[in-house]
């Protein structure tokens, strides 16, 4: 016997529902340190018109005066306070399956509800859905996480990402709707074009100039091969520079694992950065790229009761599809822009 629309809608979401729950989306494959660390940390918002509202203190406005005896003093109304505002996006991934291939893959349709399928119909659907449903997770979360790196230029759509909030001209443009060009303290270190004699000493100014307003130090270094290359013939092996991790027993299999240490801080190699060399072809290489996050500052924003939702839309009367996806409503903001920092090497 068939299968019912109401069957293959309730094997489709059991599918998808399996892969987000037991290969979760947000235990992402290894060779994508950028979306793994940010949804390990993401924080829900719960929404609220067109913007993620990050609240700034960008100034203490201090009304400090030195006074002698009945020496007359001031007093001041503070304004210590500004909002970033972040735009949210909304994102989508799904697949439809018509007739003729479930057809072509031994399940039948049809409208009769009192229909039961046979096991075998029952096996080649687990098997379709199956594949499906887990490049459906991988799809998403390929083009997700490119968009998380990119500056959010692609498209009018997407939000902006990695290559926006931590900019290579950090005194230009406006991120979070404050223009860097005027606001001196919303802007993130850069240095650019290192020469090799001064990647070291560079690599120190940043990670002084991130912990002077951050109040923390970067826990986050994701790098490109080029610059993890270069870094481990530069550094040698020394207690706050390179660090080999020779203690561990066994092979680590996470791909961006690459032992190589800054002030104790690891070095993470992004795959992802040569794709976009390819795909965006920019000025400056992404492979040779360094970013310090303090992920403290730098967080994913996903609009509560939209993460992942698994979608069944309705089949239309004029075509024999029947359609799933995975949507999603979220920002990428920044509440210290100054915690952060990005280097190249020439």
């Amino acid at each position: 016997m068939p299968f019912t629309s109401e069957q293959l809608t309730y094997g489709g979401r059991a599918a998808i529902d399996y892969f987000l729950k037991n290969d979760p989306i947000d235990q992402v494959n290894t060779d994508r340190p950028l979306i793994k660390k940010l949804m390990e940390e993401k924080s829900e918002y719960a929404g609220g018109l067109q913007y993620v509202t990050e609240q700034l203190r960008y100034q203490n406005d201090s009304n400090f005066q030195s006074y002698f005896g009945s020496q007359q003093v001031s007093y001041n109304r503070k304004r210590t306070l500004q909002q970033a505002k972040f735009t949210w996006g909304s994102f989508h991934d799904g697949f439809g399956l018509d007739e003729d291939e479930l057809a072509q893959n031994g399940i039948t349709m049809t409208d009769d509800k009192s229909s039961t399928p046979t096991d075998a119909e029952k096996v080649q659907l687990t098997n379709l859905m199956k594949e499906n449903a887990e490049t459906l997770k991988l799809g998403f979360q390929e083009n997700f996480d490119l968009m998380l790196h990119r500056d959010g230029s692609a498209s009018a759509t997407d939000i902006p990402g990695l290559d926006a909030l931590i900019d290579l001209t950090p005194a230009t443009g406006t991120v979070g709707t404050i223009d860097a060009s005027t606001a001196t303290w919303w802007r993130n270190f850069a240095s650019l074009d290192i020469a090799d004699a001064d990647l070291i000493d560079q690599m120190e100014l940043a990670w002084r100039r991130c912990i002077r307003v951050g109040g923390s130090a970067p826990n986050f270094i994701l790098v490109g091969s080029a610059f993890l290359d270069k870094y481990r013939q530069l550094a040698g092996d020394t207690v706050n520079r390179q660090v080999m991790d020779k203690g561990k027993g066994g092979v680590n299999l996470d791909a961006s694992v690459s032992g190589v240490f800054f002030k104790g801080v690891e070095l993470i190699w992004d795959p992802v950065f040569e794709t976009l060399d390819t795909l965006d072809a920019p000025a400056q290489a992404w492979e040779k790229r360094c970013y310090f996050i303090n992920t403290r500052f730098m967080k994913l924003r996903p609009i509560k009761g939209h993460w992942l939702v698994n979608r069944k839309p309705p089949r239309v009367y004029d075509r024999y599809v029947h359609y799933f996806a995975l949507t999603a409503k979220a920002a990428l903001t920044t509440g210290k822009r100054n915690a952060h920092a990005v280097l190249t090497i020439d």
